[in-house]
């Protein structure tokens, strides 16, 4: 009797201890919410003008004249930079003459062939003359004119790389040219989000984007996607968009960085708390409290990553109630004492942004 009383006894004492070690404190416990809102991602870009061109000599010489200052927005037809036109002014001055030389002879040559005083032939070959004449004082005229560098369209100078007196060659850089009425932006996404944009955006107006710049203020325009470029890129795994943002202030110059934001509609997606869930090797799991307030882990599965949230795809349902903090402290068949929080008030200390 003794030794069955010892038993009993030490079997209580055991299931007192177990008991103990199963019930947890208050923890704080929500539920889902179901909540229409945007994933927005953040691509590193490139900004580009519209229009944006090297600014050569089309002729050789010296430059004799510089009409325009760095940074300095000009006209389209406007006179930047002028060669030596001595040499060209020479050419038309002699290619005039020879002209004019040519024209007389022909109307000479026409007169006598009128009286039959000279042949035919003799009247084209100074027609012909005179075509070639007319055709090298175009050409020198020409050549007088690639003198003079005109701005092509409205835009911003860029840095000079000649001075005044300095010999130049045709084909030496002079300077850019910049059209930043218009900027071009370039990100690169991946495989699998083209072809998530390019199944939602099948008939649909361009995707907006907003522009994140260096100094991390957003860009006062919106900005199109307007083209994808046909490759993809076999070393990163990526495809480069093109957005297209006006610039009417001019405060976007070529060569800038900064991040295009793409936001993806998430209509009534079901929201948790990221802090509620736990890792598995490659798995993510959350604590489900059951009606006996007993803690049971179940994986999901993750539709979106937004900050502080994640939107699930399935394994939980809006009804559930999962375990907010103290995922550490219980395992898997623990009891606990739920604080039940409302999930708005939950995600409103997150700084979630709905639609």
């Amino acid at each position: 009797m003794l030794g069955a009383l010892l038993i009993a006894l030490c079997a209580a004492s055991c299931h007192s201890e177990h008991h103990e070690a199963e019930t947890k404190g208050k923890l704080q416990v929500t539920t889902p919410l179901r909540r229409s809102t945007a994933l927005t991602r953040q691509y590193v870009a490139q900004i580009r003008a519209i229009q944006h061109i090297e600014v050569r000599a089309l002729e050789h010489g010296y430059l004799q004249g510089i009409f325009v200052d760095e940074g300095q927005a000009v006209p389209v037809g406007h006179k930047m930079f002028q060669i030596m036109p001595l040499l060209a002014q020479a050419e038309v001055l002699k290619s005039q003459a020879e002209a004019e030389r040519s024209q007389i002879e022909l109307d000479n040559t026409r007169a006598l062939a009128d009286k039959n005083i000279v042949s035919p032939n003799e009247l084209a070959l100074a027609k012909a003359n005179m075509n070639r004449a007319v055709a090298q004082l175009s050409m020198a005229t020409t050549h007088k004119g690639l003198t003079e560098i005109r701005a092509p369209f409205n835009g911003i100078m860029g840095r000079f790389q000649a001075r005044l007196g300095s010999l130049i060659s045709e084909g030496d850089l002079l300077t850019t040219l910049s059209d930043n009425s218009t900027m071009w932006v370039y990100f690169n996404v991946t495989e699998s989000e083209y072809l998530t944009y390019q199944q939602a955006a099948h008939g649909a107006a361009p995707q907006q984007v907003k522009l994140l710049m260096a100094n991390g203020a957003i860009f006062d325009q919106p900005g199109e996607v307007r083209a994808i470029e046909a490759d993809f890129d076999n070393e990163t795994g990526t495809i480069a968009f093109r957005a297209t943002f006006a610039n009417p202030s001019g405060l976007l110059r070529h060569g800038e960085t900064g991040k295009v934001l793409m936001s993806e509609p998430l209509p009534d997606a079901l929201l948790i708390p990221q802090k509620a869930t736990f890792d598995v090797l490659d798995k993510k799991f959350v604590f489900v409290v059951d009606e006996k307030n007993v803690v049971h882990s179940r994986p999901i599965i993750i539709a979106a990553e937004l900050p502080q949230l994640y939107a699930v795809k399935s394994g939980l349902v809006e009804g559930d109630e999962i375990l907010l903090d103290g995922l550490r402290k219980v395992r898997d068949g623990d009891v606990i004492e739920p604080d039940l929080r409302p999930p708005d008030e939950v995600l409103a200390h997150l700084e979630v942004h709905s639609e």
